[in-house]
């Protein structure tokens, strides 16, 4: 009933942000990008191991556009700023997003959402964009980050106004370190492996994490 409610919830702010940027941005845009941000090339071979990228604070940063140091400058920034087109932030193996180039989307301040397949064999897009991209819970994944305040460019973190999401740290963990497409996958500590058979039971409707 929870995650439904979060679904729900989070469709209706989308609906409502989609309907107030509608003047501002052609439709076009609100599709898969223009051609400008087709320049980026992103495609399945795009992504691999998460662990391959840069850590920051619990999450992952790169830029495929090879500017890392600017994209870590704002990242590591306390006050935040604006990403630099490439940059690629990710928190778990199947959710990612990417900044394309300036006036790809207006409406998501040019971050592009991808929910990925992985597997041994490496990373597949199922979807992209906006709209319908969403997250092992059902919840919307723009409809989230449009939360955060504007100094943090629509990235998430526990103090930038996004809503919770429903995982623990030592499930985020657990789920970073047993990336299909990693060659190196680390053991797991006692509480990581509880964490992920409490995710386990989650995902498959034996219940709610515990947070």
């Amino acid at each position: 009933m929870k995650t439904k409610m979060m679904f729900a919830i989070s469709r209706i702010i989308l609906g409502a942000f989609v309907l107030l940027s509608s003047n501002f941005i052609s439709a076009d845009e609100s599709s898969v990008g223009n051609g400008e941000a087709q320049k980026m090339e992103i495609d399945d071979s795009t992504f691999s191991c998460i662990r391959s990228m840069t850590p920051v604070r619990g999450f992952y940063v790169d830029n495929i556009l090879g500017d890392l140091d600017a994209t870590l400058k704002v990242a590591n920034s306390p006050t935040g700023g604006t990403y630099p087109p490439g940059s690629v932030v990710q928190l778990v193996p199947a959710e990612v997003m990417v900044k394309l180039e300036k006036g790809s989307f207006p409406a998501t301040n040019d971050w592009e959402f991808f929910e990925l397949g992985v597997s041994a064999k490496g990373s597949t897009i199922n979807k992209r964009g906006f709209v319908d991209v969403v997250n092992q819970f059902g919840g919307n994944c723009f409809a989230c980050h449009v939360q955060a305040r504007p100094e943090w460019d629509m990235v998430c973190e526990k103090d930038h106004g996004c809503d919770p999401i429903p995982l623990t740290e030592e499930m985020i963990l657990a789920i970073q370190k047993t990336d299909p497409r990693c060659e190196d996958n680390p053991t797991l500590s006692d509480a990581e492996k509880n964490a992920m058979r409490q995710l386990m039971k989650t995902l498959s409707g034996g219940g709610e994490p515990g947070f």
